[in-house]
């Protein structure tokens, strides 16, 4: 894969970004749910982490280099695809049947910020790195969906004031609001810390499916039903 690698520490998969800034393009997409696919398939597998191998950044979000020459282009259809293909990650994140764990070694910008909110649990960096929603700078409205899920990880004051501040917070500040389980100052603590708890981890795939799919029930539904009408509404704006 050009953007991602698995590997496997004991029954723990560790997928790592590793295209630098880690953007969010139709590869990215089909990369992440073939990855998790192959992950899911590894029955000895019992919690995933992931997190990139570059020092600055976990994932800054939208790939602007390919989504602003597409919009210009016109070419619609490609945009839509991309956006029902993350939204087939987010989906698949919420649900999938391990425990899902980001370590977020650096900066977290919109929609890389929004991958890490579709995990079960965060940690990150204290000394280096900050967690951002820059949409509203960028005038570029979140999906239904995504406010949804994204509440599910922030107490609703930090992300009204994020989301409409568009100001960049610390992992000191996402540990106070138990954003994130823990912020550490290095990347090898961070990993393991994020490896440790993973690993802490043995319960049955089944129940632990039924429990994310009751408890993200809402948040599907709303995915499936209300962003698809915004998505569509793209041709109309080509």
């Amino acid at each position: 894969m050009q953007n991602l690698v698995i590997t496997y520490t004991g029954h723990v998969a560790t997928l790592t970004m590793k295209n630098g800034e880690n953007r969010h393009n139709p590869l990215f997409a089909k990369e992440m749910l073939s990855a998790l696919d192959t992950i899911k398939s590894n029955e000895d597998c019992k919690a995933l982490v992931i997190t990139s191998n570059d020092e600055k950044c976990f994932s800054l979000g939208i790939d602007t280099n390919w989504l602003m020459p597409a919009m210009k282009a016109g070419r619609t259809e490609e945009i839509k695809q991309f956006m029902y293909d993350m939204d087939e990650v987010f989906k698949t994140l919420l649900l999938f049947p391990l425990p899902v764990i980001a370590a977020i070694n650096g900066h977290a910008f919109g929609n890389g910020a929004i991958l890490a909110c579709a995990c079960d649990f965060r940690f990150m960096r204290s000394d280096k790195g900050f967690f951002c929603f820059p949409e509203v700078d960028l005038s570029i409205p979140f999906l239904p969906g995504m406010i949804e899920f994204v509440k599910k990880a922030i107490p609703y004051y930090r992300f009204n004031e994020m989301k409409l501040s568009g100001r960049r917070v610390s992992g000191k500040e996402l540990e106070n609001d138990h954003v994130v389980e823990n912020a550490y100052e290095t990347d090898e603590a961070l990993m393991e810390g994020a490896l440790n708890y993973a690993k802490s981890f043995d319960k049955k795939r089944g129940i632990f499916a039924e429990h994310k799919k009751r408890l993200h029930k809402h948040i599907i539904e709303t995915i499936d039903n209300e962003n698809a009408p915004l998505i569509e509404a793209l041709s109309l704006m080509a």
